[in-house]
């Protein structure tokens, strides 16, 4: 994978696989500190505790159509080439929350990338998801919550694309804002 932002959209999608409705994700980077950190949590089904100390290997995974699970093992693969760490906590019937560290200026970190991008497919193909994304920098934070941009605009779903290409340019500003490093932006077809 190019960026971590693909890293995370793999990661959820474990999530939304457990039947997670509520899904986290959380991105802190401190220049000043040299961290860098990805945690994801959500409220699905957990990880059997049979398999959660093995379940970085890419030949272990609960699904019984694919015999390899990748994201976890390319995130702590990324991880640990950038001097980082990875860390997974789960808890049957109550979630997951993966936590992906890594040293802020290490050659080998790979850029954020299109992490807008990846909201918008998320907001898109799953409507009865809470998604939170919350990035904190030296220079501020940011949170976006689905939930909340739901009740204010007073809709059930983000099914308009017009809508869609709006909350991800609003994402991306907003990162842009608070200096958000590699970030990736595509200019977005305004309908």
């Amino acid at each position: 994978m190019k960026s971590l932002a693909l890293n995370i959209l793999d990661i959820v999608q474990n999530s939304l696989r457990a039947k997670a409705n509520d899904i986290s994700i959380g991105i802190t980077e401190l220049a000043d500190e040299d961290i860098y950190r990805i945690v994801i949590e959500d409220n699905g089904k957990g990880i059997p505790h049979e398999i959660l100390s093995s379940v970085t290997d890419p030949f272990v995974t609960t699904r019984t159509k694919r015999r390899m699970g990748l994201g976890l093992a390319l995130l702590k693969h990324h991880a640990e080439i950038a001097g980082g760490t990875i860390a997974i906590i789960s808890e049957r019937g109550k979630g997951t929350r993966v936590t992906a560290s890594f040293i802020n200026s290490h050659i080998d970190r790979q850029p954020l990338g299109d992490i807008a991008g990846v909201m918008k497919i998320l907001l898109a193909s799953n409507p009865g998801v809470n998604f939170t994304l919350r990035h904190a920098t030296d220079s501020g934070e940011y949170e976006f919550s689905s939930k909340e941009t739901k009740e204010y605009l007073d809709i059930e779903s983000f099914s308009e694309s017009a809508l869609l290409n709006d909350l991800e340019n609003m994402i991306y500003n907003n990162l842009v804002e608070i200096n958000a490093a590699g970030i990736e932006h595509k200019v977005v077809n305004q309908e």
